[in-house]
């Protein structure tokens, strides 16, 4: 091989090292609380907020906070360093993207996975029924 060849193939190989590894310390894979207390890292927790327990947002830090409890069980403060998330009180399912400090999970991003019409048995009854009746139709 050429010394021209041998160079590019280690400096492709370097570069493609650097990426893998600094793209696998951004990137944490889905915990529940207590792993993503344990490894430090960031981390995606998914889980359901705790409507028992009222939410708060202090506009003057611009910090909401509530408490969530993951798919093991385990419950945590939960503090977002923004506003509430459109759509949160209907919320089926949180993924939380951030740190675990302690006994709080500090989120930098917040999934709100709101239950969707379309796989609801009983609201596809209700457009059958709708469709019918526009129809001139009995059900």
């Amino acid at each position: 091989m050429k010394p021209k060849t041998i160079v590019g193939l280690v400096l492709i190989l370097a570069f493609t090292t650097l990426l893998f590894v600094n793209f696998g310390q951004q990137v944490g894979g889905y915990m529940n609380f207590e792993e993503a207390q344990a490894t430090g890292t960031k981390a995606h927790v998914v889980g359901m907020w705790l409507d028992t327990d009222t939410f708060r947002y202090d506009a003057r830090t611009n910090v909401f906070s509530f408490h969530m409890q993951d798919d093991a069980g385990n419950i945590r403060e939960v503090r977002y360093l923004n506003p509430k998330p459109a759509n949160f009180e209907d919320a089926e399912k949180l993924v939380i993207e951030g740190v675990a400090e302690g006994e709080i999970f500090i989120a930098h991003n917040i999934l709100v996975k709101c239950p969707s019409k379309y796989n609801d048995t009983r609201a596809l009854q209700e457009f059958e029924a709708e469709a019918a009746a526009a129809a001139g139709l009995e059900t």
